[in-house]
């Protein structure tokens, strides 16, 4: 009989890095079952069916204006009962949502090892990003299987005292979803209007909870500042759904003729943006894996990034909510052809599309 493992799911980017696990295994002969607990419900259902994948469970976890406490008490009992009905031979999750966290410790109630796909990932700051480097470093501790997506990932959990033989290099999973959509010739433009003649794209993505208030604030005042003074450059903004980024968006930034506010994309529309894009600047950490990829420079708003190697590689400058830096770096990019050119090459710290084959090869491995 064929080995059965549960992908646990909650959110949009878990499907993006998850998908290519999926896939990979159930190309191997696993059973590969997909639990989702729709920790973001919207935005997980357009993404699993962009990827043509369907759940054998959903929880629908969302509740309208949900604490992190709330969530966390509600998924644990049917994470539980699944794992229970089901005796999988493995659980897997990929990242640092509650989801991978109570799926990780649902599993070690349940004595089943647990798969995390993205460890080692790590800002060194509690506070930030909040709470996802809390939700990676506990979600460590009851980890049987360490899928590092870097050596700097791996670095770090055996720093941390994780036995080497536990840690597996394998890349990031969403350079494999990057890849394959980026290289098909149908990618289509989202429901806005196309990009104007003589205009360069930006594409923004700002959506992190650690800047809701006051810096998030600053960091939209400060792309208005910059929109008003580049009216050759175009916005395009698709917004989170979150109440904390909606309002202050449509209120900083709403009326400004070149810059267009958006609902979420799907990704092989988000994937043909990226691609058009002259700039991006994001607090995502899934945009600082996928740009380098795509040869297209970054501006971070946030004060430090788990994911360093794209700094390093020269692909990504960190701003985090300074108006000042974030001017002298935008400005730089924008007018001198020489320092762009330097940042806009394809690299690729986090992977060349194989990930999702390493991991299932690994569990392949492991679990039989």
């Amino acid at each position: 009989m064929a080995p059965k493992i549960i992908c646990v799911i909650g959110t949009r980017p878990e499907v993006i890095k998850m998908a290519p696990v999926v896939k990979a295994l159930r190309e191997n002969g696993i059973q590969a079952l997909v639990l989702a607990t729709a920790q973001h419900r919207q935005l997980l259902d357009q993404m699993l069916l962009a990827f043509g994948i369907e759940s054998e469970w959903d929880l629908n976890a969302m509740k309208p204006g949900q604490s992190l406490a709330s969530i966390t008490g509600a998924l644990i009992p049917d994470l539980e009962r699944i794992i229970l009905e089901s005796s999988p031979q493995a659980i897997l999750a990929q990242g640092d949502t509650t989801t991978v966290f109570c799926a990780a410790l649902s599993a070690f109630y349940a004595h089943i090892p647990f798969g995390h796909i993205e460890a080692g990932l790590r800002s060194g700051d509690l506070a930030a990003p909040f709470p996802e480097e809390a939700m990676r470093r506990l979600t460590s501790v009851i980890t049987r299987w360490h899928f590092a997506p870097t050596q700097q990932a791996r670095d770090c959990l055996i720093r941390e005292g994780f036995p080497a033989n536990s840690i597996y290099l394998t890349g990031n999973t969403v350079i494999d979803s990057l890849l394959d959509f980026s290289r098909r010739d149908d990618l289509p433009w989202p429901p806005i209007p196309p990009l104007p003649e003589g205009k360069r794209m930006v594409l923004i993505t700002i959506h992190r909870r650690e800047n809701f208030g006051l810096p998030l604030k600053r960091i939209l005042t400060s792309i208005r500042s910059f929109a008003e003074s580049h009216p050759d450059a175009w916005f395009v903004y698709p917004v989170h759904p979150n109440p904390n980024v909606q309002q202050p968006a449509r209120e900083i930034l709403g009326n400004l003729r070149n810059v267009c506010l958006t609902s979420p994309l799907d990704y092989p529309e988000l994937v043909h943006l990226m691609k058009n894009s002259f700039l991006i600047f994001t607090d995502s950490g899934g945009i600082q894996e996928e740009a380098p990829a795509l040869g297209v420079p970054v501006l971070i708003f946030r004060e430090v990034t788990e994911r360093p190697e794209a700094v390093e590689c020269g692909s990504a400058v960190l701003v985090g909510s300074d108006p000042a830096l974030f001017f002298e770096v935008a400005e730089r990019l924008w007018g001198d052809l020489a320092e762009y050119n330097r940042m806009a090459v394809p690299r690729f710290p986090f992977g060349t599309g194989d990930s999702g084959q390493k991991i299932a090869q690994i569990l392949l491995e492991e679990i039989r």
